[in-house]
C-alpha cells in the first residue's frame, strides 16, 4: 500500500511525521530520515492495532486546489 505523509520540523528542531489516511498515526526525529523511518514503524502498528478493533484501515484523502489571493 502506499500513503501520502507529511513531514514537518517543530519549534524544538525535531521532524514530525504524519500520515493523514490513518488518523492518529504520527511519529518523530531527529532527522527527515528517522522521522520517515519511525512513521513507517507507527503506520504498521496502527493499521493493525485498528484492523484488530474491527475499524476502518484508513479515512478518504483527497487533493483539493485552492486559490490564495
Amino acid at each position: 500500500m502506499k500513503f501520502v505523509t507529511t513531514l514537518q520540523q517543530d519549534e524544538d528542531g525535531f521532524w514530525v511525521a504524519e500520515c493523514p489516511a490513518i488518523p492518529g498515526c504520527v511519529s518523530q526525529g531527529a532527522t527527515r530520515e528517522e522521522a520517515s523511518k519511525n512513521l513507517k514503524d507507527a503506520m504498521k502498528a496502527c493499521l493493525e492495532v485498528r484492523k484488530e478493533m474491527g475499524m476502518p484501515l484508513t479515512v478518504e484523502t483527497r487533493e483539493i486546489e485552492l486559490s490564495v489571493a
